[in-house]
């Protein structure tokens, strides 16, 4: 599965520390320093500042941070009805709670809305996170969306069509018709950005009725018969792939 995490010989930025601890990816570490959760050596932090983790004492919420161990890597077959944060303030599911048995602290790669499923990846390898969110990457996510056509009659063409989310362009998808019915259809879409709730965006733009959306496939990377709700860990060559993105 991994390697122990190496100890850093000099500092690095707090952000980095704690996503290489397993503690959340560096964005939303980002946030936990900004919001004051963060001490060094007795002292709220400051977005930017570094330390050096064996010699400087650092807390998050009063908790001392401990070694990450060996890494790991989890694909979860994410339910709808669940939301992708480590935790949610207004009590709904988590898809976390769904990862039993793990002695790491994981959190996810990327996010999947409350009412979409499917492919969900958690890990505690802060860098890898870190790369494949970057908006550089740029992989591509498949997923398998059923909609209401609502008198459309090619919603493949149609979302297939240049189209703008917050007044940008977004990047071509792929699009391929599955199974039509005449009033419903499926298809596969398949996104190189993944901005906040693209499809379901896309879908509204072009006048489609979201039935149901799944992520079924993050580049090559496949959820095939992976139960619903369920997850497992990835294998070598899975963990290989993703690590050469």
């Amino acid at each position: 599965m991994g390697l122990p995490i190496p100890v850093p010989q000099r500092p690095e930025r707090l952000q980095k520390i704690l996503s290489a601890h397993g503690l959340t990816s560096r964005r939303h570490a980002e946030r936990m320093i900004l919001d004051g959760r963060v001490c060094v050596n007795g002292a709220t932090a400051s977005l930017g500042q570094s330390a050096l983790p064996g010699r400087d004492i650092i807390t998050v919420d009063g908790e001392a941070l401990t070694p990450r161990g060996e890494l790991v890597y989890i694909m979860l077959n994410k339910p709808a009805g669940y939301v992708s944060t480590a935790s949610d303030e207004k009590g709904r599911n988590v898809a976390l709670e769904l990862i039993s048995g793990v002695d790491q602290r994981v959190f996810s790669i990327g996010r999947l809305d409350m009412y979409s499923e499917g492919l969900l990846l958690f890990t505690n390898d802060g860098d890898l996170a870190f790369k494949l969110m970057h908006p550089s990457r740029q992989v591509y996510k498949e997923y398998l969306l059923k909609v209401r056509k609502n008198g459309a009659q090619d919603p493949q063409a149609l979302l297939s069509a240049p189209m703008e989310q917050d007044g940008k362009p977004l990047a071509p998808v792929k699009c391929r018709l599955v199974a039509d019915d005449g009033e419903t259809c499926v298809l596969t879409v398949s996104i190189r950005e993944g901005r906040n709730r693209q499809i379901r965006n896309m879908c509204r733009q072009c006048g489609l009725g979201v039935v149901s959306l799944k992520r079924v496939a993050v580049g090559r990377l496949k959820l095939a018969d992976l139960e619903r709700g369920k997850w497992r860990y990835l294998t070598d060559e899975e963990v290989a792939y993703l690590k050469s993105l």
